[in-house]
């Protein structure tokens, strides 16, 4: 693989690259809890607020939801696989 490829095979796999697609995940055991993921299944999403759902993703030069920092959600996910958020309570009646 040439080094021009293995830049590629990093972006495409999230290793930082804003082109990061990030996976939005809603908790069945605690329906205002959230999470964002780097991957469809949620691997490495908490165990202890399982199981979840995927509800969304945001694609590679999309902004997330509720103007939270792509950057800081990339690093979360980079640094613990995850990044939970809670929905306010006015939010979590309407889902």
């Amino acid at each position: 693989m040439s080094e021009d490829e293995s830049t590629n095979a990093d972006t495409v796999a999230g290793s930082g690259d804003p082109s990061m697609r990030i996976f939005i995940f809603k908790s069945e055991a605690s329906p205002d809890l959230r999470a964002f993921g780097g991957d469809l299944i949620g691997s490495r999403l908490p165990k202890q607020f399982k199981p979840w759902r995927a509800v969304g993703a945001i694609g590679p030069n999309q902004n997330p939801p509720h103007n939270f920092s792509r950057d800081a959600i990339e690093c979360a996910i980079r640094d613990n696989g995850f990044q939970l958020w809670r929905l306010s309570k006015k939010a979590a009646d309407k889902d």
